[in-house]
């Protein structure tokens, strides 16, 4: 694999000859330089990081992928992925050197569409782009909600011991006082973002890091290692017994923990020694992230034993599988589960920072997006205020994300049957694959209508590039069909898969629009360096 960095603007460190390097390579762009570049190569990486947050995600999806096939589909899957997902990062990594700009994926797409089809291919990736974050953002800030509620309920006695159960609209509530923080934290300047962001990586690190060594040598009772990597669960209550397509869904988990570094694009006009330093963030952030969530997964599965007892709705953590495992452990030790609730805390801090990256990355995509006059009212998400944060989006932002939940809440009081772990694994499926169809279609371009005229920048895969684009290609492909596909036999109202139905609705929405109107007056990226 042919990595060169020959030809990089200036260097780590250059002061303002590498500022004005970055400054003429945006210009050559079309845009200019409005947003304050205080970024380093370091803090583009942490908002990458930040958000995968693989202890999020990871706990987040744990029942899911306990569910579907158990321990070996999560252990093993997880190598599977970080496989294909490593091509996805990688060929994005190369497009982001040739094209540094906050635009990122859409941009990358009209550039490498060819002439003809640029408008409509950037207009379809950006809205894939921006819906699946403002997906992401809502999944994890109400995960976050979910994992307060359970810390809650079990020290308040647990469910079985009269400990206090939050409703569905009190977990709404939390929800929007997280969403409100995240909106605050985006509204300061860049140089406390970036600290932020910095904390969020450390703590997610050290947090991980902790985590591993304490959980087995707290848990009195441990899995052997041929259950960790060989138990497969089949008796999953789901109507499913084909092993391979439970193996599938039990995917799920793994790739949700390893989403979001289109981060670093996103925030790569602000980052120093853009067009190296944003391809790094991208492939550092994926890397650590595939190695530390790993070892993570495996020491959290060491602790299961009972896999009925730890899905089931009835015990005191109300069937959240790794809130329950975590307690009982320290129940078990010391006769308290106090430390359990500590290591779930620890969880929920780290997904708090990655909510407050989620905003960071999608109010840049939405200002890169509204500059290009691609969304409604764009004047209004483009303003920058007097600390060069696009303060308007950030709300906006904050807004759409508190009201995709309250419509998923609603649509579980219309669908009374409809479970919460239903509907919120069609709101992770919807995240995962709204952005990984964004991801895909970028790199589609780059090995066909591309393939002979792109231009590498300083990062590059030599010849090595089409090929780990194709495989790329294909897995997004792949997982597309693959979370569309039922959860649940028979299929009814109360376990339907909406995740087709939101994604074709994202396609329907966006391809309708570009015919009855955008195609009229979308000519994709357009230069305002003369405005």
């Amino acid at each position: 694999m042919a990595v060169s960095r020959s030809g990089a603007a200036g260097v780590a460190g250059g002061g303002d000859t590498t500022d004005d390097a970055d400054r003429a390579r945006l210009h050559q762009l079309g845009y200019k330089q409005e947003l304050k570049r205080g970024l380093s190569l370091m803090s583009n990486f942490a908002f990458s990081f930040s958000i995968i947050s693989v202890m999020a995600g990871v706990t987040t999806t744990y029942n899911s992928g306990l569910r579907y096939g158990g321990p070996a589909s999560m252990t093993l899957g997880w190598l599977v992925v970080a496989a294909f997902n490593g091509c996805v990062a990688l060929s994005m990594a190369e497009i982001c050197s040739a094209y540094p700009t906050s635009g990122g994926l859409y941009y990358w797409s009209a550039k490498l569409a060819g002439r003809e089809w640029a408008p409509l291919a950037s207009w379809v990736t950006g809205w894939f782009n921006i819906v699946g974050q403002w997906a992401a953002t809502t999944s994890t800030d109400f995960s976050l909600a979910q994992l307060v509620q359970v810390i809650v309920l079990l020290g308040t006695g647990g469910a079985n011991g009269g400990g206090y159960t939050a409703s569905k609209y009190v977990v709404l509530a939390i929800h929007g006082f997280f969403l409100v923080l995240h909106g605050l934290i985006n509204s300061l300047p860049i140089r406390w973002l970036s600290w932020c962001g910095k904390l969020g990586a450390f703590w997610n690190t050290a947090g991980a890091f902790t985590l591993v060594i304490l959980i087995p040598a707290v848990a009195k009772e441990r899995a052997s290692a041929k259950f960790i990597f060989t138990h497969f669960n089949d008796d999953n209550g789901m109507g499913i017994h084909g092993k391979a397509y439970i193996l599938a869904l039990g995917l799920l988990t793994s790739q949700y923990s390893l989403l979001g570094y289109d981060a670093s694009a996103h925030m790569i006009e602000e980052t120093k020694n853009a067009d190296w330093s944003g391809p790094m963030g991208i492939i550092s952030s994926v890397a650590l992230s595939t190695t530390f969530g790993w070892i993570f997964l495996v020491a959290l599965t060491s602790i299961v034993t009972d896999i009925p007892y730890l899905l089931s709705p009835d015990n005191d953590a109300g069937g959240y599988a790794v809130a329950q495992a975590l307690y009982d452990a320290f129940d078990r030790r010391y006769g308290s589960g106090v430390g359990g609730l500590v290591c779930v805390g620890v969880v929920a801090v780290g997904i708090f920072f990655a909510g407050a990256m989620c905003i960071a990355s999608n109010s840049r995509m939405g200002y890169a997006f509204s500059r290009d006059r691609a969304m409604p009212l764009s004047r209004v998400w483009l303003r920058v205020s007097k600390n060069e944060v696009p303060l308007n989006v950030v709300w906006l932002s904050v807004v759409v994300a508190f009201v995709m939940a309250l419509t998923l809440i609603l649509v579980r009081v219309c669908v009374q049957s409809l479970g919460s772990q239903v509907a919120f694994q069609a709101m992770v499926s919807i995240a995962t694959l709204g952005q990984y169809i964004a991801y895909a279609l970028p790199i589609f371009f780059r090995v066909t209508t591309a393939r002979r005229s792109f231009v590498p920048g300083p990062f590059h895969l030599g010849r090595y590039g089409v090929a780990v684009g194709w495989a790329a290609v294909l897995w997004v492909a792949f997982l597309t069909v693959l979370f569309s596909l039922p959860v649940a036999y028979p299929v009814a109202k109360d376990n339907f898969n909406y995740t087709p139905v939101a994604v074709g609705g994202v396609l329907l929405l966006s391809v309708g629009a570009w015919v009855v109107s955008a195609r009229f007056w979308f000519e994709g990226p357009i230069t305002n360096v003369d405005l």
